[in-house]
């Protein structure tokens, strides 16, 4: 990382699931002189050095080149999930909104650009065998949440012809959970109403085993770490794939909660799904869980061997990490991670 001790880092979205986690890492850096969190709204938890700014980057009144201006390194982090029955809200901001970042980017001379992407960006892909980075990135098109990643990862695509002295780097992590973000999490997928202790053991006599269903998760720390190695590691350039294992599907899940995975049709599932979010009792929307269930299984070599990143937590682990906290309403003290017990 050029300039050593006292380098300066900003990171947008700085307070979310991911944000907080990074800024976290970034502030015990001996390394890192200062860290400048950017969000909408200025939280109470102030990590060591770390300076706040409060900045909407679906405003272009934003002057983000002067915020940027003297970084090294720049964390592109924010990202709005909601409204889904609103996708030209959602794209103000995390398209008009990233473009606006990358041409600050450029503005400022920034030297460096670490750009959140995600699994999501990836065309349908195999459950039974893991990718590399180069499986194509055109997402799911109907979901808007991987038509955008998928359309900001052809913007840096024309970024990086544009800009060959910067250096950008792309993480493209799979679900990511913590304690922490239980709350926020259960607001975007599940609702502001499910019941935490629908989470415990026990609970439910069955779960849906849909065809298909077969995930990656990752601890928001591990992610956080990868973060924090392609901001120190000047050499680190395009695409990053993270995740642990093992895979998620009905059966590993079933041996969490203690019940029974039963077929259900895919046809089944996903009319479940569409009449809930019609209603408006489920914000995620059924776009998103075809996606879901087309994502390919990534392979994370490149990360291990160029970055020196593994996983520290399995992906069982992070989900009982998780299901803990959404028993126990976890959240941080900022206003998107604000813990809330419900049921």
């Amino acid at each position: 990382m050029s300039g050593g001790a006292g380098s300066r880092i900003v990171v947008t979205g700085a307070t979310g699931n991911v944000g907080t986690s990074v800024v976290r890492l970034l502030s015990e850096d001996p390394e890192v002189g200062s860290v400048l969190g950017l969000a909408r709204r200025i939280p109470g938890w102030s990590p060591q050095r770390t300076e706040w700014a409060a900045v909407d980057l679906a405003s272009d009144r934003a002057d983000l080149a002067a915020h940027f201006a003297g970084a090294d390194a720049v964390v592109h982090l924010a990202w709005a999930f909601q409204p889904t029955h609103d996708p030209a809200t959602t794209w103000r901001t995390n398209v008009l909104g990233s473009i606006r970042v990358f041409e600050a980017v450029a503005a400022a001379g920034v030297p460096a650009l670490v750009h959140a992407s995600s699994v999501g960006a990836y065309s349908p892909g195999p459950k039974d065998r893991a990718v590399d980075e180069s499986w194509p990135t055109h997402g799911w098109p109907d979901a808007a949440y991987c038509r955008e990643k998928a359309y900001l990862e052809r913007t840096l695509d024309i970024f990086e012809r544009d800009h060959p002295g910067t250096r950008v780097v792309r993480m493209r992590p799979a679900f990511l959970f913590k304690r922490e973000s239980a709350s926020e999490q259960r607001r975007i997928f599940g609702g502001r109403f499910l019941p935490g202790p629908a989470a415990r053991p026990g609970a439910l006599p069955f779960l849906p085993d849909v065809p298909g269903l077969r995930v990656q998760a990752l601890h928001t720390d591990d992610a956080a770490h990868a973060y924090r190695l392609a901001v120190r590691s000047e050499d680190a350039r395009g695409a990053y794939n993270l995740a642990a294992e093992p895979v998620v599907d009905a059966k590993v899940l079933g041996e969490m909660f203690g019940a029974r995975p039963v077929r259900l049709p895919r046809t089944a599932a996903r009319s479940a799904v569409a009449a809930a979010w019609g209603l408006r009792l489920l914000p995620a929307s059924p776009h998103l869980f075809d996606a879901v269930l087309r994502l390919p299984l990534m392979d994370c070599t490149r990360a291990r061997v160029e970055l020196g990143w593994r996983a520290t937590r399995s992906a069982t682990e992070v989900l009982e990490e998780f299901l803990d906290g959404l028993r126990e309403g976890a959240g941080a003290d900022t206003a998107p991670m604000r813990g809330r017990k419900v049921g």
